[in-house]
């Protein structure tokens, strides 16, 4: 008997971060099979048509839940219905989950920058590094996470779990915000990712020379952080990048389709 093309599953927990951003939580009735960093296609069926679109995982391979980490698009196509789901309503899963946005296991230091969401593979490969820690395999991986957002809600739950994480002292994450004004007692490093991706890499001796680089989330960071590594001696091999949309003519528009291969797992319409 052929199998589904889809994973049965279930929202088993949702916790809002805003009115815009939530972190959903699903089960599958079979673990599904992937490598930290991938992303996997998630639908709902509306009026007997299945609705989905690509999203990174959060969750570890070691987990036996699937956790993603989603921003609402008005006027989009699926995360309005998400926002309409309740505990133990049905969701799809693709059961083909994939791709490159993973570990590079060769190299020992990585350096990882984040917007919002963009959060959401970086979060897996870490719980990875920390499950196996746990379980007594040694590692030689460095990180450097540095993670920006508009404001202190935008990080979600990642905030408090990722400063617990660097406790270790085989991650150093750095989040850093653009609005200090709206979050007037905020004590961590104020501005965009591009603008302290220098000051931090250097404190903590990554270059070109020991490091990767990987850069997810909006697209203009993604850019301007490429310029900035690339002047600093890194290779286009070195750099390694997810955009979760596409900027059109517009700056008011947003095309969150998946337009590439390295465009997917978007906040998606």
């Amino acid at each position: 008997m052929l199998k589904s093309e889809h994973y049965s599953a279930e929202l088993i927990e949702r916790r809002d971060v805003s009115a815009s951003l939530a972190v959903f939580r699903v089960m599958a009735a079979e673990p599904p099979s992937f490598t930290a960093g991938q992303y996997a296609t998630i639908g709902v069926t509306a009026d007997g048509t299945v609705i989905e679109r690509p999203y990174s995982i959060v969750s570890s391979p070691g987990e036996r839940f699937l956790e993603f980490f989603v921003e609402l698009v008005p006027g989009g196509d699926l995360t309005p219905k998400l926002w309409e789901l309740k505990l133990g309503s049905p969701i799809l899963i693709r059961r083909r989950i994939v791709g490159q946005f993973t570990l590079a296991p060769i190299v020992k230091r990585h350096l990882m920058l984040a917007t919002v969401t963009g959060i959401a593979p970086f979060v897996s490969i870490l719980r990875t590094q920390q499950i196996d820690r746990r379980r007594g395999r040694e590692s030689e991986h460095r990180f450097l996470l540095i993670h920006g957002a508009s404001r202190v809600a935008d990080f979600g739950p990642y905030l408090s779990e990722l400063e617990e994480l660097s406790q270790a002292g085989w991650l150093t994450y750095v989040p850093t915000i653009s609005r200090p004004r709206e979050n007037p007692n905020w004590k961590g490093e104020i501005g965009r990712v591009e603008d302290v991706v220098r000051k931090h890499a250097d404190k903590n001796g990554l270059d070109h020379t020991n490091s990767i680089a990987y850069a997810c989330g909006h697209p203009r960071m993604v850019e301007n952080v490429k310029d900035i590594l690339a002047r600093t001696g890194f290779s286009k091999d070195q750099i390694r990048e997810e955009e979760y949309f596409k900027l059109v003519d517009s700056p008011s528009l947003i095309d969150h389709g998946r337009s590439s291969v390295r465009q997917h797992n978007c906040p998606s319409r």
